[in-house]
């Protein structure tokens, strides 16, 4: 049979060769990019975000063997992460930060032109990553990234970041930082110190605060006191008189934890409230 048909079956045999190898299969978390002669020339199941999942253009297609190829680019959220770096904050802190960005190729064929593959795309987003946490952390302070203001920060460099994606047909969805400390050793030791110096200058401050205010609270206490032992006095004198030596009676007789004798003459003027009246 071989003798009988042997170019018929090579044919055939070239012909399915080239019938699989005309054809590609692009599936729902790729986008194929239909190069010809070299060039990229469209995308094929391109990311649209109003197209609903299984409607964006997947299957089967054809190309022309040793003319065209099919580069898959993935269409899904894809990640960024930056090795640690060391970057100086306006307040001349040394942080060690470690950060990532998120981020979706929107158009595949200026993907290829500008980048060629994911994996360069991501050699060429991450210096540009570097220099957009150092320059907005660079005009912050350390203490600001503990606070709500860190999240600006993070749409500032999110936006500085896009602005340079979008040239490689690339959109950064997200950028956050996963941590941010101060380096081991001792600048981090003095750190502390200084922190807990500010703290203790910060609660000294405080502390002398209250003090004054409860200077002037006495003060004013006092004040109202007097103004209002000088009304009682002025409505009745002597009723006054003897509201004050009945005070002082019971302060001076009054029996302590000891026994003590006071010993005084009846005509003492001390004791003249005692005389009847």
């Amino acid at each position: 049979m071989w003798e009988t048909h042997k170019n018929s079956l090579i044919a055939l045999g070239v012909l399915v060769v080239a019938l699989l190898s005309s054809v590609v299969i692009v599936p729902e978390t790729m986008q194929g990019v239909k190069i010809r002669a070299g060039e990229p020339v469209y995308t094929i199941n391109r990311f649209d975000p109003n197209q609903p999942f299984g409607q964006t253009g997947a299957g089967i297609y054809w190309r022309i063997p040793l003319y065209e190829r099919i580069q898959m680019v993935d269409r899904r959220v894809l990640d960024l992460d930056m090795e640690r770096e060391e970057v100086l904050a306006v307040d001349q802190q040394r942080l060690v930060v470690d950060a990532y960005a998120r981020f979706r190729i929107i158009d595949p064929v200026l993907m290829v032109e500008r980048a060629g593959t994911e994996q360069q795309l991501r050699s060429a987003l991450l210096p540009i990553l570097n220099s957009a946490l150092r320059q907005e952390l660079g005009r912050r302070t350390f203490a600001s990234l503990l606070t709500p203001e860190r999240g600006n920060a993070m749409t500032n460099i999110r936006d500085a970041l896009d602005r340079q994606a979008r040239t490689y047909g690339a959109q950064v969805l997200d950028v956050r930082i996963k941590r941010a400390d101060l380096p081991e050793g001792t600048p981090l030791e003095a750190a502390f110190a200084r922190m807990e110096s500010d703290r203790q200058e910060e609660a000294e401050t405080i502390r002398a605060g209250s003090r004054r205010d409860a200077q002037i609270i006495r003060s004013q206490a006092e004040a109202a006191a007097a103004r209002i032992y000088a009304d009682a006095y002025g409505k009745d004198p002597e009723f006054y008189d003897f509201y004050r030596a009945m005070q002082s009676y019971r302060r001076t007789f009054e029996t302590g934890e000891g026994e003590s004798s006071i010993i005084l003459s009846p005509d003492n003027e001390y004791l003249r409230r005692f005389r009847g009246g």
